[in-house]
């Protein structure tokens, strides 16, 4: 295979976009990252690891593996773009930092900062300049006499990112209450907290209720505000048997996407040749934030149908007579206004929802960045809960997690409010009665970062994580960040968020998943429930990397000595780590037992059962008023998306290959009839503006790309167009940052 160097400068071409997905491309597409990144021997170790009962969880999203035999080639092509970053043999150090300063590395683009290499040693910038080499008990010293030095625990916040393993995340998060504080905001906050809110209030659980198996069993697979050929495409295998069993597939999604029309397996003979399934038998093109409005229209179909499963209602739920009334209030007409889909559509759908109970329905981010995205996810569990669509084969609610053990850092504690029974069992099982932890609930993401921009953090410690650019309003979280007096960022690969410093700043260089760490083994939680072992496999690119679970035990050691908790100790033997989080979390009894089984185990899931953990014992209908955001006349609800050539933060390149992009992710997807409207031919340059309660905000040179999608939206790649959202525009309830509900204008550059 030719080697190409891949470009790192922005020239974007765009041609027609793709109506299938995966094919041949994909695997020519990650065979390329591979080799050029990771090489042939060690990059091809990697891949045979990645999913495998002896091997590692992908670093990248989380769907679940299979419960039974596995593929040889477990992973996709975003999966193996991920391993192939990670599993770089070029590193980085004092040296190239020497030669480049904070200023040089910003005036870089993204894709470029990937490309520069493992981190290799520990970092200290205290000039505003450069990066230098510090010793490890230096490092950690330095932290610990900053945190023994604030006048409260609350001016220090403990962020973390998804790709933490259950034995950090629980580590970290025992040392942030021992040290004074839950302040422990993660990435969770700004994806998928919404679910967890409306899960919780409706069901009793902020899971989802299904497994692989209830998927390839349903009758009918709502796909809703998800992008899953580019976001998670492992789904796509599972959405493919699932059709080849006879599921009608509904796509609601504003934007048409090649992985929710088609897909061509990679691993089947006919797949490499281009013959693609079938997927989405429905497409339904919503308008951005319209997806409330439709499934309050499936609702009200249903109610007209009469086709309510009445016996599950009056045995399972509260709140069902307020609902119905709702329903009945809300007229057809506004149904179609907002959601832009016609009656009659909705109703076609309805009647096979009609027909069965074997119905799921699957979201992501499309659903939960939204002010009213708890109210949307809870009106999906009101379908559900209308057919009895929840605790029975092939039929249940299935929130889509993005990063690979987002969940399980949450399960095992990475939340500024736990439940009392947490707090309790740590102040039995791990102060041992002589300490307890904080009860005051700490800052979430949002609230930290207006903490921060109004000078209330001295120490903000990153487990892991892009924070300046997974965070809305960069240009206002660049400005906090610079108020902080100390910035310690535990990573693998350098990223923007290192060069934006206050006072001083750290970077901790951590083993990634795919390399050995002494032979030790950690664990996920992937989105179904289901926790299982991960062991790297790979030699450390560096001999001073640390690992994850290491560094907070370096910290913590530093900051609190080994009095209350014995965290050298501790990190030793993860075994230890795991048999206090037995003891601590519910669902995880002989963990270091089934943890070591192929597959691991199911955590208990009482919605699944149908036993409801809701006050009342029993689901709960809502009956919010149904609303949508809507932009003023003249100006364009945008949304932030993912590129193909990207994980979350991390840029592998500038192509999309998907959506037909080239060279570039300064752009705009826009309807052709809005392009025409405002005089803008494609690939011309505009700028964007975003309004938000009097105040703008900027980002300048998109080109412009007809798309086919509602009138009246847009659409750009995150992180480029988080400056555009604003930090003060939450959803309610959740205070999920509402990414896909931004107010923009669009000019036309001179």
């Amino acid at each position: 295979m030719k080697r190409r160097t891949p470009r790192t400068a922005e020239d974007p071409k765009a041609s027609e976009p793709k109506t299938w997905s995966t094919g041949t491309p994909a695997v020519v597409s990650s065979l390329r990252h591979i080799v050029r990144r990771a090489g042939v021997g060690r990059g091809g170790k990697a891949l045979l690891k990645v999913n495998q009962h002896d091997g590692f969880d992908c670093p990248s999203c989380a769907w679940p593996d299979p419960d039974g035999r596995r593929a040889t080639a477990e992973f996709c092509e975003n999966g193996a773009k991920a391993v192939a970053s990670e599993a770089m043999t070029k590193s980085i150090g004092g040296a190239f930092f020497a030669s480049r300063s904070l200023e040089d590395l910003r005036a870089q683009s993204d894709a470029w900062h990937d490309l520069q290499g493992r981190l290799a040693e520990p970092l200290l910038v205290d000039d505003g300049q450069h990066y230098r080499p510090i010793g490890w008990d230096d490092a950690f010293a330095l932290v610990g006499d900053a945190l023994r030095g604030l006048e409260s625990p609350h001016q220090a916040v403990f962020y973390t990112s998804g790709r933490a393993s259950n034995e950090a995340a629980f580590l970290y998060g025992v040392f942030a209450r021992a040290y004074g504080t839950n302040n422990l905001p993660d990435c969770s906050n700004m994806c998928h907290e919404s679910s967890g809110a409306a899960l919780s209030a409706s069901i009793g659980v902020g899971k989802g209720t299904v497994s692989i198996a209830d998927l390839e069993a349903a009758d009918v697979i709502l796909c809703a505000g998800q992008n899953p050929g580019t976001n998670h495409p492992r789904m796509l295998s599972t959405l493919e048997a699932a059709v080849d069993a006879g599921a009608h597939m509904v796509a609601i999604n504003p934007l048409k996407e090649a992985g929710l029309m088609a897909f061509a397996h990679p691993q089947k003979a006919l797949g490499l040749l281009g013959r693609a399934t079938k997927l989405a038998e429905t497409y339904l093109q919503v308008r951005v934030n319209g997806d409330m409005a439709l499934f309050r229209g499936f609702a009200k179909a249903l109610f007209e149908g009469d086709a309510v499963d009445h016996a599950f209602v009056a045995k399972h739920t509260t709140g069902f007579e307020a609902y119905r009334a709702a329903v009945d209030a809300t007229e057809w007409s506004t149904i179609e206004s907002l959601s832009g889909i016609e009656r009659s559509a909705i109703e076609a759908v309805a009647a096979r929802l009609a027909d069965t109970r074997k119905i799921i329905t699957c979201w992501a981010m499309g659903l939960t960045q939204h002010h009213n995205a708890v109210a949307t996810i809870r009106e999906v569990a009101n379908l559900h809960l209308l057919r009895g669509a929840i605790g029975v084969e092939g039929g249940g609610l299935c929130p889509v997690r993005g990063h690979s053990n987002v969940q399980g850092d949450r399960t095992v504690g990475i939340c500024e409010k736990m439940p009392e029974s947490f707090y309790a069992g740590i102040d039995e099982h791990v102060f041992a009665g002589k300490a307890t932890c904080p009860r005051e609930p700490g800052w979430d993401t949002v609230d930290a970062i207006r903490a921060m921009h109004r000078g209330d953090v001295k120490v903000f410690v990153a487990l892991g994580g892009n924070f300046l650019m997974a965070s809305p309003d960069t240009q206002f979280v660049a400005d906090a960040m610079k108020k902080v007096e100390l910035i310690v960022q535990i990573s693998t690969k350098l990223n923007r968020g290192h060069l934006v410093v206050g006072k001083r700043a750290l970077i901790l260089p951590c083993l990634g998943r795919t390399e050995d760490d002494a032979g030790r083994f950690v664990s996920c939680e992937n989105s179904m429930g289901i926790v299982q072992s991960s062991r790297g496999r790979l030699t450390p690119v560096s001999a001073q990397l640390k690992s994850e679970p290491e560094i907070i035990a370096g910290i913590a050691a530093a900051a609190l000595g080994e009095d209350l908790v014995k965290w050298t100790w501790l990190v030793e033997d993860y075994d230890r780590v795991r048999d206090l989080i037995e003891k601590v979390v519910p669902g995880f009894e002989s963990y270091n037992e089934r943890v070591r089984v192929d597959g691991g185990f199911y955590l208990p899931n009482p919605a699944k059962e149908r036993r409801w953990h809701t006050p009342s014992r029993k689901a709960s209908f809502s009956a919010e008023t149904l609303s949508a955001f809507r932009a003023r006349p003249g100006h364009f609800v945008l949304q932030t998306i993912r590129s193909h050539d990207q994980f979350n933060t991390t840029i592998y390149g500038l192509d999309d290959r998907y959506r037909g992009i080239r060279g570039g992710r300064r752009v705009v997807f826009l309807a052709k009839e809005d392009m025409d409207e405002l005089g803008v031919s494609a690939m011309q340059r505009v700028d964007l503006t975003s309004h938000y309660e009097g105040v703008e905000r900027h980002a300048a040179d998109f080109a412009a790309i007809p798309y086919d999608m509602p009138r009246g939206h847009a659409a750009a790649y995150f992180p480029e167009a988080n400056a555009l959202v604003p930090i003060d525009s939450v959803a309610a309830v959740s205070n999920t940052p509402t990414s896909k509900s931004i107010e923009i204008s669009i000019r036309v550059r001179a």
